[in-house]
């Protein structure tokens, strides 16, 4: 029987910290599928000399940008044209069937039972769950569906610009033909949805099995400071702070000194800050008023006043 592979992608230096740490989750959780990354030609010599040691394998891919501009200016959202490399996963045929998962995404539960679902399983998207979101999903390699997915996109594009709209209107009949290839929410848990539906996280989110750090604020957009363990940055999207301290944990800890080790004299910026003065932290106390403002523009100070510990303690308190 061929083998069995989990695959993701990194287009630049920054996603290919994302896939390091995502190789280390899939590692700390025991799996016991093969790890592949394809990377773009943007990709530092020095991260993919890392991605070695980490993937068995790692395959140098070209990039294919949408070219749909018109739409990708709409969403705000230009990155997401080279997404349609990802594609190229479906050349992957030494391989009996893949599990994709985007680079912005961590394991925190073994995950090997995907293998059991068929092509293509996913997840709905939380905007649009008539959609699937294409951060994880299952599918075979073979030349002749990723033929086809090339014509489709040649013939209708992607509405949405990225590899999400290519793939959902290729696989139309996701959301209808079979509730078997619904992958539960668990599989592909938004940081964001979190927030937006806090009874659900507090009664379920202890079974999640992969978070995905959707929205343009990255897990590796932040610092961090692994002598207090805490994470600084303006966090204006909601990333759950557990979750975010994970990834950094985990990226400090393991990959870190590798990626130090490969840049050796050469300038390198890990994001990891050891010398920070502990004021920076403290800002001045905000009014009422001026909190209810930062809650309406969506900038809640998630990793401090406003993080869901408090919130929960907040509402069991009000509760009882």
């Amino acid at each position: 029987m061929a083998e069995q592979a989990f695959v993701t992608l990194a287009t630049n230096d920054s996603y290919a910290k994302g896939a390091m740490v995502l190789a280390k989750s899939l590692r700390k959780h025991k799996t016991s599928k093969k790890l592949v990354v394809l990377v773009g030609p943007h990709v530092s010599d020095q991260s993919r000399a890392v991605l070695h040691k980490i993937y068995d394998e790692v395959r140098l891919v070209d990039v294919m940008d949408s070219g749909d501009t018109a739409h990708l200016a709409m969403m705000k959202r230009p990155d997401l044209g080279v997404t349609l490399t990802k594609l190229h996963c479906w050349t992957l045929t030494h391989y009996s069937k893949c599990v994709f998962m985007d680079a912005d995404t961590l394991v925190v539960s073994n995950i090997d039972e995907l293998f059991d679902r068929e092509e293509l399983s996913a997840a709905p998207d939380p905007g649009w769950p008539d959609f699937f979101n294409s951060g994880v999903f299952v599918f075979r390699p073979s030349n002749e569906t990723y033929s086809k997915l090339l014509q489709y996109c040649t013939e209708h594009g992607s509405f949405d610009g990225g590899d999400q709209g290519v793939l959902n209107g290729f696989f139309s009949d996701w959301s209808t033909a079979d509730i078997t290839k619904h992958l539960p929410f668990i599989y592909n848990m938004s940081s964001i949805a979190i927030y937006t539906y806090l009874p659900a996280f507090k009664q379920y989110g202890a079974n999640a099995k992969v978070v995905h750090f959707l929205g343009q604020m990255k897990p590796w957009s932040y610092t961090y400071d692994p002598k207090q363990r805490r994470v600084r940055g303006d966090v204006q999207e909601a990333s759950h702070p557990s979750f975010l301290l994970e990834w950094w944990a985990l990226y400090s800890s393991e990959v870190v000194p590798m990626l130090f080790r490969e840049y050796g004299d050469q300038p390198f910026h890990s994001g990891c800050e050891e010398d920070v003065a502990p004021s920076q932290d403290a800002p001045l106390p905000m009014s009422s008023a001026e909190r209810k403002q930062k809650w309406e523009q969506g900038q809640a100070d998630y990793m401090g006043i406003d993080s869901f510990d408090n919130i929960q303690k907040k509402l069991d308190a009000f509760l009882k």
